[in-house]
């Protein structure tokens, strides 16, 4: 009896990054007031981009922009101090 393979279909790993205690505390801030930030592979382009994807009280919002693996990593912390400076204001 043959089998048929079947072709993979594309995946994605996560990205890692080691976080300073400083950006963790930024970080684990926004996800303790319901903010979080999260990146996914965006497969209607090359698969080396990523889009980022915010959601804020329940409501999500998408990056219109994409970004390559640093950018990305780049991008999600940036949005994270955003919204920790805008709600921290001393």
């Amino acid at each position: 009896m043959a089998f048929k393979r079947w072709s993979k279909t594309p995946t994605r790993r996560g990205l890692n990054k080691i976080w300073n205690a400083n950006e963790m505390d930024i970080i684990a801030w926004c996800l303790n007031n319901n903010i979080k930030v999260g990146m996914s592979p965006d497969w209607k382009h090359q698969l080396n981009y990523w889009q980022i994807d915010i959601n804020v009280n329940n409501k999500n919002h998408t990056d219109p922009n994409r970004y390559n693996d640093e950018q990305a990593l780049e991008k999600m912390y940036e949005y994270y101090k955003y919204y920790y400076d805008k709600h921290n204001k001393q």
